[in-house]
């Protein structure tokens, strides 16, 4: 087992390399499917052959059982898991077990649930990224976790925690023009994907409460806090909530796939929300530079040249990456009013 000092020098790596080692992880997979040509990973049957609005997906509570552990080869000395020696030795701001819906299954438009908590997915992913880093090091020469884990698309083989990803449309009708929002993750303040850009809001899926079974649900708190900055918010009455009220009238929400980070196993659901711009402008007036993981970089025109180069050229999460190229390829359909 390594060091403290010595995981800490790979955790440094990790950090400083990260979209690099995305990148190149894409290799260890060479069977699974990609998403439009991103790094992003992704199952056959997560892919619709166009947007589905989100209304469209079915969602289903069930029990979930314990899955096995991949061998702990990323450790230091005197911890029991990853999610333990970040917290003691380099946690991030925002870094709480949270309980979480876990996926046990996608058929067709249906998706089945279990619960999980958000320390399931550092305690697999997050490990074995510092792994793969390790062994970029030349610190090790094998990836036993990664190996144990398999198919990373297979929820059968590793606790599947999904991020909902969301690429906010403020569309002007009048013009046909639209633009778009990106998050810049501070290393300092999160726990994945830290120094990558992402768009805008993304949050894990999870309730407010226990009776709180909603994606919609979800991603209306994700808009209130990482666009307006409002304090994490728990027992939400969406009824009674005017924000709430507002943005389910004006938002035209759609999914266009999942899929999982070759590096960190993150699994993200890639959906847009397209908004005209003067209810976009009455909702996000107070849209914020900042927010508790980083910096928010607003109104980016949505253009060919500015897809690529948030794709292809600047360190931008796979998941992110794969849904601009998504979205600019169904663009007429997402816009169509």
């Amino acid at each position: 087992m390594p060091t403290s000092a010595e995981w800490l020098e790979v955790r440094a790596h990790l950090l400083e390399h990260r979209h690099a080692l995305a990148v190149a992880a894409v290799a260890e997979y060479p069977d699974v499917p990609r998403v439009a040509g991103t790094p992003l990973l992704t199952s056959p049957d997560w892919m619709p052959a166009g947007p589905i609005p989100l209304a469209g997906l079915s969602l289903e509570l069930k029990a979930s059982t314990a899955l096995p552990r991949p061998p702990a080869s990323a450790l230091p000395s005197g911890f029991g898991s990853y999610s333990e020696a970040m917290a003691a030795l380099a946690a991030p701001t925002v870094f709480q077990n949270r309980e979480t819906y876990r996926l046990l299954g996608f058929t067709g438009r249906h998706l089945t649930f279990g619960l999980g908590s958000y320390f399931d997915g550092i305690d697999v992913g997050e490990a074995c990224a510092h792994e793969y880093a390790a062994r970029d090091l030349g610190r090790i020469g094998s990836l036993p976790a990664r190996s144990a884990v398999g198919d990373p698309c297979d929820p059968r083989r590793r606790p599947v925690n999904v991020a909902v990803s969301t690429l906010t449309l403020r569309h002007d009708e009048a013009s046909g023009e639209a633009t778009f929002f990106l998050h810049w993750r501070d290393p300092k303040r999160v726990g994945h994907a830290g120094g990558m850009f992402q768009v805008l809001p993304v949050g894990v899926f999870q309730g407010s409460s226990e009776a709180d079974f909603s994606l919609w649900h979800c991603m209306i708190r994700e808009f209130a806090e990482e666009m307006l900055g409002v304090e994490e918010i728990h027992d939400a009455d969406y009824a009674a909530w005017p924000f709430a009220r507002r943005l389910t009238e004006a938002a035209r929400v759609f999914y266009l796939g999942m899929g999982v980070d070759p590096l960190t196993f993150a699994t993200d659901m890639l959906t847009v929300a397209v908004i005209e711009a003067s209810r976009f402008d009455e909702l996000f007036g107070d849209l914020v530079s900042h927010n508790e993981e980083g910096q928010v970089l607003r109104g980016l025109p949505f253009t060919a040249g500015n897809v690529e180069r948030f794709v292809r050229h600047e360190p931008t999460q796979a998941a992110g990456a794969a849904l601009l190229s998504l979205a600019w390829r169904h663009r007429e359909e997402l816009l169509k009013t």
